[in-house]
């Protein structure tokens, strides 16, 4: 038995502009009825049921296609989604924990504290790095850049690169080639928030590859990214995108 387009909308509540993108991705591939309309097989069902269970979980689109292709299990995919979201969390404990503390201060009409204020970014920790490789202007610069914006820009700065680690880990459980295309633009993504960091000051392509291995080389780099695996991944990607600059 075979069910239309509109059959299924109105069984899922998916909506048939989600059914076409799953068909166009390859997620969901959809027959064509005599009058040239999607039509879908009881199997399909079963496959769609499958994406929207693993979807409720929050996994990505390309982590469901692995499972549904049979390059990993369920339990593979869940274990590396768990690892995304426990990055999220110890990013988010941090940021609400300043929030608590601001709102205590504030309303205690207590002085407020910036490095408790900003303590999931503390750009001082890295000094000796930055100054031993790139020198003291690097550093005086960034430095600079960073005491000269508000708290809303600060703010917004941490949330960037917080997302761009979520990107990265997403590419890398998608098996996405570290010079592909959607790759390449978390690289220059990344390669334009390092420069923001350096006070708008852009890494030469050495610079660059040298501190994606510092990603690797230092366990404080490797953590934003879920450890040396995940900082590889990430280091091999800039590098290739340095070689193209």
């Amino acid at each position: 038995m075979e069910y239309g387009i509109r059959q299924v909308v109105d069984a899922t509540g998916l909506s048939s502009r989600t059914l076409r993108h799953y068909d166009a991705i390859g997620l969901l591939p959809a027959a064509r009825d005599a009058s040239g309309y999607r039509c879908y097989t009881r199997a399909d069902l079963v496959r769609l049921q499958r994406i929207v269970v693993m979807r409720d979980l929050g996994l990505p689109l390309a982590s469901i296609r692995r499972v549904l292709e049979g390059d990993t299990d369920d339990v593979a995919a869940l274990r590396d989604h768990l690892a995304d979201l426990r990055r999220r969390r110890a990013l988010s404990d941090k940021q609400i924990a300043s929030v608590e503390r601001t709102i205590q201060r504030v309303q205690r009409q207590e002085e407020l504290m910036p490095d408790e204020m900003f303590e999931g970014f503390d750009h001082t920790q890295y000094r000796d790095e930055v100054q031993n490789r790139w020198g003291e202007q690097a550093f005086a610069d960034a430095d600079r850049w960073w005491r000269g914006i508000d708290g809303q820009d600060k703010q917004g700065f941490m949330d960037e690169h917080a997302q761009i680690a979520v990107d990265w880990a997403a590419a890398r459980n998608a098996r996405l080639s570290v010079d592909s295309e959607p790759v390449r633009e978390i690289a220059e993504r990344h390669a334009r928030w390092i420069a923001r960091g350096w006070g708008g000051r852009t890494p030469t392509p050495e610079a660059l590859v040298g501190l994606a291995q510092m990603y690797v080389d230092d366990e404080r780099f490797a953590a934003n990214y879920g450890g040396v695996e995940g900082a590889t991944y990430v280091r091999d990607a800039l590098t290739a995108y340095a070689r193209s600059m």
